[in-house]
């Protein structure tokens, strides 16, 4: 127990040995750090056997003081012998995490690594040597793989062929691999057997006729599994083709004919022949590397056709597992976004249909407002998420970024200020779709209100469309916004000479609008009449009457001239406007005759020399 707890206090306070860093060990410093715990071991070894033969000296009972003390020494001295072992033996573990030896593969194969160096031969060099020997091992036809053996010298384990030396295992050695100098001889001996041995097999006459059969065979396999692949696509494109007409009618989107049943059919068979090109194509290269796999010297071909395949399929794999934390965080942000959005869109609908009633704020508004929060929130929404886009860092994304803002800002400026236009109408609410509205010239009902233009219709079926920066810099008259509560007041002006009372006017006016149909009328809504000017030869008198349909003004007004015409011709009431000129000199009255009474007679006048135009003639 006492060294367990010792072991875990060291492993997380142990230092690098005189100072070095482990980050980046090298060959030479973990060989010198397992020659100083080699020379180390056997220094307190040797004090060791001195101090125990210290205490079997002594003798008596009055030398038992003297050997507790010796004996407490040689205690002490095991456990700070074992306590130092333990901390190299961890740096050394350390450093051969991170250490890179030198493979011996003389066949390709790597058999075992070599980290230390004997003498001036560092790891390369061995390596070289060894795989040397062996390769002449595997060329000498007497050689056989039994023969070789390990041989214990004084210096060191040997691997040796009769009285050839192959390699030497040192203690040094050993050391590396925590295991005997003799066990790691007989490993490396029996890895060197078993590749000569394997490399003959893969040589001999046998296994080339092996080889050559078994390319035949993966031939013959190709050959069959065209045919079977074209057979299979032939009796599928037969089938296709007696489809046609039936499953095959052809595409039609909302009554347009985008390809015929002919047409449909081509496009199907090119596609069914690029997949049938492409599974041969796949079959072919799966075979490619069985083939260059049968023989030794061109398996590094195969390997490298199937590392082309793998590697970007094992690239894309490992890319998408580590994107899935990310892709994990897109969801959760689009997925609580649209929940959002779809929460704001049903409060929108509330207040539109006002069963939601929220003071100074109209149910006009709901919609474009809803418009603008969900922009500004897939806005945010998508300022979230870029930073978990693939490659959102990468120069050329950033290119493409500012390549699209600087189009965006040089060719949206007009559609920029028409958006900002519209937003600033919808809570300005000069108006709102069906009203009957003139906006410059452009009198109509509105049809739609747009974040960028707004669309009329006339009355004679014609729709215009008005940019809305248009309508922010010029004058809107509203005929309905006030039409169902106090009414909208039509009006009309005719001219009446100064001959006829003007309370008989009044009173025809008057009895005009009560006729005319579309009106309102109660006790605060009834027609009356302004006297608007007094001119030169007639009176210009209005009329004003009330209407809650501001979509039927021009009906109104045409109803209103005509029910005015008549009124003042039923009673024998000239009307002087437009412009009329008449010299009364016996001609007929304009009044129509069936309104005239039997015995009228046209009147006449005298004309004065010394009198003016204007004395003598009535002129409008």
């Amino acid at each position: 127990m006492k060294y367990v707890l010792l072991w875990a206090l060291i492993s997380m306070l142990a230092q690098p040995l005189h100072g070095q860093s482990m980050d980046t060990p090298d060959l030479p410093h973990v060989t010198r750090l397992m020659q100083q715990m080699d020379s180390t071991h056997t220094a307190d070894s040797l004090r060791r056997v001195a101090l125990q033969a210290e205490i079997q000296a002594l003798t008596g009972s009055q030398q038992a003081r003297h050997r507790d003390a010796l004996m407490a020494k040689l205690n002490a001295m095991v456990t700070q012998d074992s306590l130092h072992q333990l901390k190299r033996r961890h740096q050394l573990r350390a450093m051969k995490a991170s250490s890179h030896g030198a493979p011996v593969a003389p066949f390709g194969d790597t058999l075992f690594m070599v980290y230390t160096r004997v003498g001036s031969f560092g790891p390369e060099d061995r390596v070289k040597a060894i795989s040397e020997k062996i390769v002449q091992l595997y060329e000498d036809f007497k050689f056989q793989p039994d023969s070789l053996q390990v041989s214990i010298s004084e210096m060191s384990p040997e691997i040796v062929f009769h009285d050839q030396l192959i390699m030497s295992i040192n203690e040094l050695e050993a050391m590396w691999y925590e295991e005997k100098p003799v066990t790691l001889a007989i490993r490396y001996r029996d890895a060197i057997r078993q590749a000569i041995r394997g490399e003959r097999e893969e040589h001999s006459l046998t296994s080339l006729l092996t080889r050559v059969a078994s390319i035949l065979l993966i031939l013959l396999g190709i050959y069959v599994m065209i045919r079977l692949i074209n057979k299979l696509f032939k009796r599928i494109l037969v089938r296709l083709a007696r489809l046609k007409g039936n499953a095959i009618r052809g595409i039609r989107i909302k009554g347009y004919q985008l390809l015929d049943s002919a047409r449909e059919l081509k496009v199907i068979v090119f596609l069914v022949n690029i997949l049938r090109l492409f599974i041969i194509a796949l079959t072919l290269y799966i075979a490619l590397p069985l083939l260059f796999s049968v023989f030794p010297w061109t398996r590094s071909i195969a390997d490298k056709l199937i590392d082309w395949i793998l590697s970007p399929v094992q690239a894309v794999l490992w890319g998408l597992i580590d994107y899935l934390p990310n892709l994990f965080a897109i969801a959760v942000i689009l997925a609580v976004t649209h929940y959002v959005i779809k929460f704001l869109g049903f409060i929108a609908g509330e207040i539109e249909s006002q069963v939601l009633n929220i003071q100074g704020f109209y149910p006009d508004w709901a919609k474009p407002t809803f418009n603008i929060v969900r922009f500004l929130l897939w806005v945010f929404s998508f300022i979230v998420i870029f930073p978990y886009l693939p490659g959102s860092d990468s120069p050329v994304f950033r290119g493409v970024s500012v390549f699209l803002g600087v189009i965006f800002s040089l060719g949206s400026s007009s559609a920029i200020s028409n958006a900002v236009a519209g937003l600033v109408i919808t809570y300005m609410r000069p108006f709102k779709v069906g009203d009957r509205v003139k906006i410059g010239d452009v009198s109509g009902d509105v049809v739609e209100k747009s974040m960028l233009v707004t669309r009329i219709r006339t009355i004679k079926n014609e729709e215009i469309t008005i940019p809305n920066s248009t309508i922010l810099t010029g004058h809107t008259i509203n005929y309905t916004t006030s039409a169902q509560e106090r009414g909208l007041i039509l009006h009309s002006t005719v001219t009446i000479g100064y001959d006829v009372p003007w309370k008989q006017v009044h009173e025809l006016l008057i009895a005009a609008a009560l006729k005319t149909t579309g009106i309102f009328v109660d006790e605060n809504h009834r027609p009356f009449v302004f006297q608007t000017s007094l001119d030169d030869f007639y009176v210009a008198y209005q009329i004003n009457l009330h209407t809650q349909d501001s979509q039927q003004m021009t009906a109104i007004y045409s109803s209103l001239h005509q029910n005015i015409q008549d009124a003042f011709n039923e009673a024998g009431v000239e009307i002087m406007s437009p412009h009329y000129r008449s010299a009364r000199d016996g001609n007929r009255t304009t009044v129509p005759a069936r309104y005239l009474p039997a015995d009228y007679q046209a009147p006449t006048f005298k004309i004065s020399t010394d009198s003016t135009d204007a004395s003598d003639k009535k002129t409008q």
